[in-house]
């Protein structure tokens, strides 16, 4: 039987682990809103866009507000509401989708795909984001009753939203095709810190990491081959005509 000590150690424990989430939270919302931020400060974004890149970007930012809300919530201890918006954010995860890849489709067919992509690279990086980001966050709710694997798995996900404003950080016409895997690095300094801190509070790293960025990695490594592969080429030039 636990004593009253090992009671309080353990929810000192709970207590550090939502607050390390939280503010990972909020790292990764400011890094991706900076990215976003800098190009409309170097005019290199306007609001001149089309009305459904605006849509693209509304509904990514209500996505980040959900992720850094719910993390607030569990940081408060507040969790019935957690959960009641957690139903919500499952809902919202198909719009995601939805949206992302009616936007990738609409930039290829309008060719406002930016100049430093191979357009077909483009295509598949944007399609493989989404459909990782919506399966990494589905199998979190779906392991919701794990709190630990939830809360990982969750964050993986978050990282691969960071992409597009991480992109918009990164000097990419300078990159040429190691333009995926700086992309990747960045999402592994945010991973890194998260496995450390597991090390730190746990002495080892928790599995999930390794399925979550695992399944990160391998995406990134497949992308230039499916980009490549005769479908996708034969897809890029009919959208693009």
């Amino acid at each position: 039987m636990a004593t009253q000590a090992q009671r309080a150690g353990a929810g000192a424990g709970v207590d550090r682990e939502r607050a390390f989430f939280f503010a990972l939270a909020i790292a990764i919302v400011v890094t991706t809103v900076s990215g976003f931020a800098l190009q409309f400060a170097m005019g290199r974004s306007t609001l001149a866009s089309p009305w459904w890149v605006h849509l693209h970007g509304v509904t990514a930012m209500g996505w980040l507000t959900l992720y850094l809300t719910q993390n607030f919530l569990v940081f408060r201890g507040t969790m019935a509401l957690h959960r009641q918006l957690g139903w919500i954010a499952s809902a919202y995860l198909g719009w995601m989708v939805a949206v992302g890849f009616s936007v990738t489709t609409l930039s290829a067919i309008t060719h406002r795909i930016p100049f430093f992509f191979e357009p077909n690279v483009f295509i598949v990086m944007d399609w493989t984001v989404d459909l990782l980001f919506a399966g990494l966050t589905w199998t979190a709710v779906a392991m919701r009753a794990q709190p630990d694997w939830h809360r990982r798995l969750m964050l993986c996900g978050a990282v691969v939203v960071m992409t597009p404003g991480v992109g918009r950080l990164l000097p990419l016409p300078l990159m040429g095709t190691w333009i995926l895997w700086s992309i990747w690095l960045v999402m592994a300094v945010y991973v890194a810190v998260a496995m450390a801190f597991d090390v730190l509070t746990r002495g080892r790293v928790h599995p999930a990491y390794l399925w979550g960025f695992g399944a990160i990695t391998a995406a990134i490594a497949l992308m230039r081959p499916l980009a490549f592969s005769p479908p996708l080429l034969s897809l890029t030039k009919t959208l693009m005509g």
